[in-house]
């Protein structure tokens, strides 16, 4: 199931690759604490989910969708599409959680390459992307109808990884993909967030995806492809997945880009997954 939201860095590429991973596993609840696009989700749509994120204003406009995505598209269709109205909206303070949505939805269907970048306060920054970018497709090919019903009795919550990470249990499996301190051999990073996910962060979720294995659940990683990422990870079998990178506009210099998918279970023994 395609996701609603277009999300650089998220995992649409290797969605089918990471939830096969997941159903070898899963027999209770799929737990996802960086959110972002939701690509695997929507590729594994379990019965049971629980789906977090820090960043409120996407909470909130997946549980808007879950609840009321019909009033959200009501919204979003009087929302002309132009650099003059974009800049309008961008600067908009919203006060309703359907505004909020629509709003969301609107910029991220017409800001450019469909990037979420906040500055040091918190507002978003990211230029109008022109062309024929437009939210239509989100009612025109049912996607916002079609993610509302994939979100029936799913919980949508606004929190850090930890507390995400801490209610996994025996049966449960957490997919955990973080914004990259660093990424791809290369020491650099995008960011998502008005705050990095700072290498003190990548080595406690090290630590608590270790803490919720040991509890019985199964908890797959993707992260940077560096050493220094793959240090925290000495315990955890590894996947390398490959992929061409779409950031910048000259396809001549979109080169191949690697990432570590990390993958620990309770039974050390597994040998269900292996390695490639």
């Amino acid at each position: 199931m395609q996701p609603f939201l277009k999300w650089p860095g998220g995992k649409r590429w290797a969605a089918d690759i990471i939830a096969k991973l997941i159903r070898k596993h899963l027999t209770e609840t799929y737990f996802e604490p960086f959110l972002g696009g939701g690509a695997v989700f929507f590729h594994l749509l379990p019965k049971a989910a629980v789906l977090s994120d820090i960043n409120k204003d996407l909470i909130i406009t997946y549980q808007t969708v879950q609840s009321e995505y019909e009033a959200v598209i009501e919204k979003l269709r009087t929302m002309n599409v132009s650099k003059e109205d974009y800049y309008r909206i961008r600067a908009m303070s919203p006060r309703t959680n359907i505004t909020k949505a629509a709003r969301f939805l609107y910029l991220n269907r017409t800001a450019f390459a469909g990037m979420y970048r906040l500055n040091g306060n918190g507002q978003f920054n990211v230029p109008f992307g022109g062309g024929q970018r437009t939210p239509a497709p989100l009612w025109e090919r049912n996607l916002l109808r079609n993610a509302s019903n994939a979100l029936k009795g799913i919980k949508i919550m606004t929190a850090h990884f930890e507390e995400t990470i801490n209610m996994a249990g025996p049966g449960d499996v957490v997919y955990c993909d973080p914004t990259y301190t660093v990424a791809h051999d290369r020491n650099a990073f995008i960011r998502y967030n008005e705050k990095n996910f700072s290498w003190i962060d990548q080595k406690r979720l090290a630590k608590i995806a270790m803490s919720a294995v040991l509890r019985g659940a199964t908890v797959l990683v993707s992260n940077a492809h560096h050493s220094s990422i793959r240090d925290l990870y000495p315990d955890a079998r590894v996947r390398h997945l490959k992929r061409r990178s779409l950031i910048s506009r000259d396809p001549s210099k979109r080169c191949e880009v690697k990432e570590y998918l990390f993958i620990l279970t309770p039974d050390r023994n597994d040998d269900s997954i292996g390695n490639k």
